[in-house]
């Protein structure tokens, strides 16, 4: 064997090492293009960069209503014309297993409610309030109660009540109604439809284009129709 061709078989090895590294290499760059390509027309297809909300929605949660739609909550004096006392008794069992309400009942986990309505807050004697409440303040009028049965715990921060509230505003009128009446008898706050409040604050202006006649002051000692002559 010649000097010249062992070094051909010594750089054969070396040329197809390479070609595989840029065959291998050629494939990589090709598999980034695609992808990209890809990538840029699913974003296009999909809107991923403008997401909009479909026409039909593909599958509804019935009863879930939107943040935008959602109807606001109706005042406490709306609430207490559309429940009794004898609504607020049933629902006021969930309480009944922590506070007593008649007259000289008992401390329990709660306080007795007997004429809590107008009351001061944290006040009842022999019961060992959090200072939370204590340092409340106030007394407890309709808009007090429904925010406190609402959420005591969102309403005082650092409270020791555990109960985590009622949800419909139709049942806290309903308890606050029913614990006014148990020696409270605080007068009832004064509601007006929202019809009748436009209908007040409603004024008959002039119709565009039409000017209102000038009203004309008639003298005692007028007598007969007053002419235009006399009204300048």
């Amino acid at each position: 064997m010649t000097e010249s061709n062992i070094d051909k078989d010594k750089t054969t090895p070396q040329n197809d090492s390479g070609d595989l590294f840029n065959t291998a290499a050629g494939w990589v760059l090709f598999a980034g293009v695609v992808g990209l390509g890809l990538s840029i027309l699913s974003s296009k297809f999909f809107h991923g960069y403008d997401p909009e909300r479909p026409e039909q929605l593909g599958y509804v949660i019935e009863g879930v209503v939107e943040e935008a739609g959602a109807e606001a909550e109706m005042t406490m004096a709306e609430a207490l014309t559309l429940v009794s006392a004898a609504d607020g008794e049933k629902v006021y069992a969930k309480c009944s297993a922590c506070h007593s309400i008649e007259a000289g009942g008992a401390n329990g986990v709660g306080p007795n409610l007997h004429a809590i309505m107008g009351a001061n807050v944290a006040a009842k004697g022999g019961y060992t309030y959090s200072s939370a409440l204590q340092g409340k303040g106030g007394a407890w009028g309709w808009e007090e109660m429904n925010l406190w049965l609402k959420n005591p715990k969102g309403y005082v921060e650092g409270t020791k009540m555990g109960f985590a509230g009622l949800s419909k505003i139709e049942d806290r009128a309903a308890v606050a109604l029913y614990m006014n009446e148990q020696g409270s008898n605080l007068p009832l706050p004064a509601f007006t439809p929202a019809e009748e409040e436009s209908a007040e604050g409603s004024e008959e202006l002039p119709v565009d284009g039409e000017e209102s006649e000038p009203e004309v002051a008639v003298p005692d000692n007028a007598e007969g129709p007053v002419t235009e002559a006399a009204a300048e």
